[in-house]
């Protein structure tokens, strides 16, 4: 019985961690990574001009990053951009971000936007220029853009460093999960499965 208690313990500790888990604090003003000058130019980033122009795009989706990994001395701020394209008919798939919520600006055009809370609602609304949306972290969302003629750009920012993406169809049919399991899951036949994982992959 009292394994039983520290068990449940362990468990609910480890959620509450793991939901108000982010960036660690950090002990200086900011982290410096070995071998790199600090100057003006490491707090200075210019990747995003060409995707903020809304230029041609090469596909229906473009994600254009300043996280961590592109912009170093965001390491320990709890914060970072992405500008999103989306060219007529182009939609950023449900996926989720584990670790930071997301607040989206529409910069050019209009979006149609949605999330589905813990409870299974879908909340959807339609964003305009200078619209914004929050996407709570964790929470399934999309974005998609309508419109038949005209391209959108919406510039994302999140409480992180290095927000994460687990995109759903990739995760669940592009993992490699067992096609029984996940037909099972589904309560669908294996036909249908082997589809949707060819779809993932592709």
């Amino acid at each position: 019985m009292a394994s039983n208690a520290w068990v449940t313990l362990a468990i609910v500790l480890a959620t509450l961690l793991g939901t108000h888990a982010g960036d660690p604090d950090i002990t200086s003003d900011f982290i410096v990574p070995d071998g790199v000058t600090r100057d003006a130019d490491f707090f200075t980033f210019k990747g995003l001009k060409q995707a903020l122009r809304g230029a041609p795009m090469d596909a229906p989706f473009k994600v254009t990053k300043a996280s961590q990994v592109e912009f170093p001395s965001l390491m320990g701020q709890s914060v970072s951009y992405v500008v999103l394209q989306f060219a007529p008919g182009g939609i950023s798939p449900p996926h989720t971000h584990p670790r930071s919520a997301e607040l989206l600006l529409v910069g050019q055009e209009w979006l149609q936007d949605g999330l589905v809370d813990s409870n299974n609602t879908l909340f959807t609304q339609t964003l305009r220029t200078g619209d914004m949306f929050v996407f709570p972290k964790g929470l399934v969302h999309f974005q998609v853009n309508e419109d038949p003629r005209y391209p959108a750009v919406a510039l994302s920012a999140f409480g992180g460093a290095n927000a994460g993406t687990v995109p759903l169809q990739k995760t669940l049919f592009g993992s490699g999960i067992d096609e029984d399991v996940l037909a099972k899951s589904f309560k669908t036949d294996a036909q249908t499965i082997d589809k949707l994982v060819s779809a993932a992959m592709g």
